[in-house]
């Protein structure tokens, strides 16, 4: 059958507008001795040092990834495991991000916190802790480094010394009843945020260390966190398989949903991207998320990665890094979609 010109036009653009964006894919990065597999937990971008932070566990490394080349620079030091991997994440480090000129990763084995000069990506001093660490985060308002110890149902604080540099000095601890689980801090607003390992989110003042607000977060199991500062949204990633946006100035009320792969552990945001990454360890998919200035999230795609990938972080030029234990590797996303409006 002849086809006209306008009709073929028509034909065109209708297949056009029914396209589908560039399917992403994962591609494997192997890190330093994770052949015999890695537990993962926390994966962060520093954009101080403009390198994500992979803590790789029984390796005994901090790895450092430029997302520009994808080298890896590992910082060695830290505890080690020789058997290899069986699963979870209780050896080594696990968790790390920078402040104050230092790096402070956790070492689950020694149960402390370890000071790294990233000058010369050694280990300059350490913290010993009350209970296992979490999450290891620096809170630039206070110049504080805080811990989260689940077991201990708290977060440690500790304060740069002022005469010593690279040392740490013990503040106290933070009750945190059924929680901590997750951790992050709104410099703006001068609080930080955790979850319990239920149906809630705490907000924290930055200076008085007491909490100020619980809200119901509408997950059954809390686990991943993310904030997007400037809009005051923050993100909660629920084991079932969902992710939520809470309205941090209008008392943590609930402005969108979405489901997700299940399994969610560790979720990750781009702000300059309005994207939210939220990987499903059960599903063994990454689902992306549009969020939009008032909190809606919106399901852009899904691309797959492996089981037990739980966890993620993303650089500022719009890649994903996905943890994947068993190949003791991290598998590279590169967002094929646009900036959400």
């Amino acid at each position: 059958m002849r086809i006209t010109r306008p009709i073929l036009l028509v034909l065109l653009l209708s297949a056009t507008a029914l396209a589908k964006p560039e399917v992403a894919k994962a591609v494997k990065l192997p890190l330093p001795g994770g052949e015999g597999g890695i537990g993962f937990d926390d994966l962060m971008f520093s954009p101080t040092l403009h390198r994500v932070l992979a803590p790789a566990g029984r390796t005994g490394k901090l790895d450092l990834i430029d997302p520009k080349t994808q080298k890896v620079d590992a910082i060695s030091g830290f505890s080690t495991e020789t058997e290899k991997f069986g699963g979870g994440h209780g050896e080594g480090t696990t968790s790390a991000d920078v402040g104050g000129g230092f790096i402070f990763a956790s070492d689950r084995s020694r149960t402390e916190v370890e000071i790294v000069d990233p000058r010369t990506s050694k280990i300059v001093g350490n913290a010993k802790l009350a209970g296992g660490p979490d999450y290891v985060r620096w809170v630039e308002p206070v110049n504080e480094v805080w811990v989260t110890e689940p077991g201990k149902k708290q977060i440690e604080t500790f304060a740069l010394d002022k005469t010593k540099p690279g040392k740490l000095v013990h503040k106290g601890a933070i009750d945190v009843p059924g929680g901590p689980e997750s951790l992050v801090i709104d410099a703006t607003r001068g609080r930080a945020y955790t979850h319990t390992w239920a149906d809630a989110s705490v907000a924290i003042d930055l200076v008085t260390h007491k909490e100020v607000a619980r809200w119901n977060n509408g997950c059954k199991a809390s686990r991943g966190i993310a904030l997007d500062e400037k809009r005051g949204l923050l993100f909660v990633g629920c084991d079932e398989g969902k992710a939520i946006a809470l309205d941090v100035t209008h008392d943590g009320k609930q402005l969108g949903s979405a489901v997700t792969g299940k399994g969610v552990d560790i979720i990750a945001y781009s702000a300059g991207l309005a994207h939210l990454y939220v990987p499903g360890g059960d599903s063994a998919t990454l689902t992306i998320l549009g969020v939009s200035p008032a909190g809606k999230l919106d399901v852009l795609g899904s691309v797959a990665v492996a089981v037990d990938s739980h966890c993620v972080a993303a650089d500022d030029i719009g890649h994903a890094y996905v943890c994947d234990p068993k190949q003791g590797a991290l598998l590279v996303v590169t967002d094929p979609y646009p900036t959400y409006h």
